[in-house]
C-alpha cells in the first residue's frame, strides 16, 4: 500500500513539474526582439543594421531587458521613443492592414489563375491537331540571288 502511495505521489510530482516550468516567463533576449523591429534611420531590420540609431535602439532594448521587461513592454517603449515605424509588423487597421492583406489575397488568386490557364492550355493542346507552320513566301529571283551572295560571303 505504501508503495502505491509513493508511486502516486511521484507521478503527481512529475505532472506538476511542467506547470512550474510553463509558469516561469521566458526571459526576453536582444535577438528575439531585433528581428521584429526596424532601424528607423535606414529602414532595415535592426538585426542587420549598423547605423548609430540602430545602436541606440539596441542600447534601449538591453536596458529594458536588464529591468526585466517583457517583449511587448520593450516594443511599446521603442514605439514611444521612435514612433510606429520602428515595428517590423505594422499596427492593425487602415492602409497597414491592406499592405498585408492584398498580397496575401492576390498571390493565391494568381496561382489559381495560372493553374486554370495551364489546365486549359493542356486540354487544348491534347485534343487539337498539331498546328502546321505556314508556308514561307517564295523569294523573287533578285532577292534569292542577293541572299545567296551574302551567305557566300560568310562561307569564305
Amino acid at each position: 500500500m505504501t508503495g502505491r502511495l509513493a508511486a502516486v505521489l511521484a507521478a503527481l510530482a512529475l505532472l506538476g513539474m511542467p506547470s512550474f516550468a510553463l509558469a516561469a516567463t521566458p526571459r526576453t533576449s536582444l535577438p528575439d526582439i531585433e528581428d521584429e523591429v526596424m532601424c528607423v534611420e535606414c529602414g532595415t531590420p535592426l538585426e542587420v543594421s549598423q547605423s548609430p540609431v540602430a545602436n541606440q535602439e539596441r542600447a534601449l532594448i538591453r536596458r529594458e531587458i536588464v529591468q526585466g521587461r517583457t517583449k511587448q513592454q520593450i516594443k511599446d517603449s521603442l514605439v514611444a521613443q521612435y514612433g510606429p515605424a520602428v515595428l517590423a509588423d505594422p499596427p492593425g487597421g487602415g492602409v497597414n492592414t491592406a499592405v498585408w492583406l492584398v498580397p496575401a489575397i492576390l498571390v493565391p488568386l494568381a496561382a489559381l489563375a495560372a493553374a486554370l490557364a495551364a489546365r486549359r492550355w493542356r486540354r487544348q493542346g491534347a485534343g487539337g491537331a498539331p498546328v502546321a507552320a505556314p508556308e514561307p513566301e517564295a523569294l523573287d529571283p533578285t532577292q534569292a540571288r542577293r541572299l545567296d551572295a551574302e551567305l557566300a560571303a560568310f562561307d569564305s
